[in-house]
């Protein structure tokens, strides 16, 4: 007989995050973006214990630790605050868009999204009905800033991709 899988946790809070862990390059590097947002449940809810993970996928990305000479990485992790928040600090991409993994109490796997910081046009944005599209665009709020809000259900849910 099979039984239902469960999900366990949160424990994101306790040995995954680590000093500077939102921080892709430092404060002050050329073209940095902060890329900032809320994880929202199928309410309208803050999510305040999710944890997310950001990938560039640049060539030559050193992973989450192991940054390269200045500090840069193409790996950060963020923990959501109590209303929701995260923010990341990174280089502008090379392609068109940032990988981002969603991990929050009632996923038994984390979900998988994109962030495009302009409205580039491009496999799967092209194949996507205008509002379903917009759920993937980060919105430009300043110079180096950047809002994207994921939401994890309901009416304006992000787009998440399987692989």
């Amino acid at each position: 007989m099979t039984t239902p899988s469960q999900t366990v946790g949160p424990f994101f809070g306790f040995a995954l995050p680590y000093p500077g862990d939102w921080e892709l390059v430092p404060e002050g590097h050329p073209g940095a973006v902060t890329i900032t947002g809320r994880v929202l449940d199928g309410a309208g809810d803050p999510v305040p214990d999710a944890l997310l993970e950001l990938w560039t996928g640049d060539p030559g990305d050193r992973g989450a630790l192991g940054r390269a000479g200045a500090g840069v990485s193409g790996f950060g992790r963020c923990g959501t605050a109590p209303d929701g928040s995260y923010r990341f600090r990174t280089a502008p991409p090379a392609r068109p868009y940032l990988a981002l993994l969603v991990f929050a109490r009632g996923l038994l796997k984390p979900v998988r999204t994109r962030v495009y910081l302009s409205g580039v046009p491009g496999p799967p944005l092209d194949a996507l009905d205008p509002a379903r599209r917009a759920t993937l665009l980060a919105r430009r709020e300043g110079q180096d800033l950047y809002r994207f809000d994921v939401r994890l259900q309901g009416e304006e849910e992000t787009v998440f991709l399987e692989f």
